[in-house]
């Protein structure tokens, strides 16, 4: 079976806390802010310059002036505040910000993150993932567990250029959630979604994990 893309948010939402500072990353992340657990104080903030995020919005809702990071057409709040992106930043580097839920195009056993650009391909640039693995207290990827090729992303060692070394403390994939620690502790597998089997993940992962003992059992 394995999780779909709204269950891996939803897993992924999992890991918020009463009044975090969080900021979502492009792609499957942004879509953790559908799922906040209810009653929970969450203020999400955006690189743009926009802290206290909505979810995203009814076609009603939808204003073209206000966008996250990555484009998307998003609602505001009434506690929502708008500033530069030089403040935005400040509030990043500054170690402001409680947790960052990203994508990634490969995560080192070790917790080195890289997620930027693949060599030979055009990109706009960097974006703020580096200052974000830098100055966030906690990060989590969600990523698919392999390319479209196939080829595992969850590696002993990134072959693509690096985000940041050491930057990774959870890993959300459709497969299950590794403890990644930054390094600190040995990879381990903590949960598998529903329907998926040990060995489907041992087959699908390059990085070398342990399992965590209630998976084992």
């Amino acid at each position: 079976m394995a999780w779909n893309r709204d269950q891996m948010a939803a897993r992924a939402a999992t890991e918020l806390r009463d009044g975090f500072y969080v900021n979502l990353g492009i792609g499957i992340p942004t879509q953790v802010a559908n799922f906040i657990p209810a009653g929970m104080s969450v203020t999400l903030q955006s690189e743009n310059g926009m802290l206290g995020m909505g979810p995203f919005p009814t076609e009603d809702e939808i204003d073209a002036d206000l966008i996250n990071a990555g484009k998307q057409t998003i609602t505001e709040l009434a506690s929502s505040s708008y500033f530069s992106s030089a403040d935005s930043f400040a509030m990043i580097r500054g170690g402001h910000i409680d947790l960052s839920i990203l994508g990634a195009m490969q995560v080192a056993r070790n917790g080195d993150l890289a997620n930027w650009m693949v060599p030979g391909k055009m990109v706009k640039g960097m974006g703020g993932a580096m200052d974000l693995v830098a100055g966030v207290k906690r990060v989590v990827v969600v990523m698919e567990h392999s390319e479209k090729s196939g080829a595992p992303k969850l590696v002993d060692a990134c072959s693509l250029p690096l985000t940041g070394q050491a930057v990774v403390d959870l890993v959300v994939t459709e497969l299950g959630v590794f403890d990644v620690a930054r390094g600190k502790r040995p990879l381990t597998l903590l949960e598998l979604a529903p329907g998926v089997t040990l060995d489907e993940v041992m087959a699908r992962t390059e990085a070398t994990f342990a399992v965590a003992g209630e998976v084992a059992a």
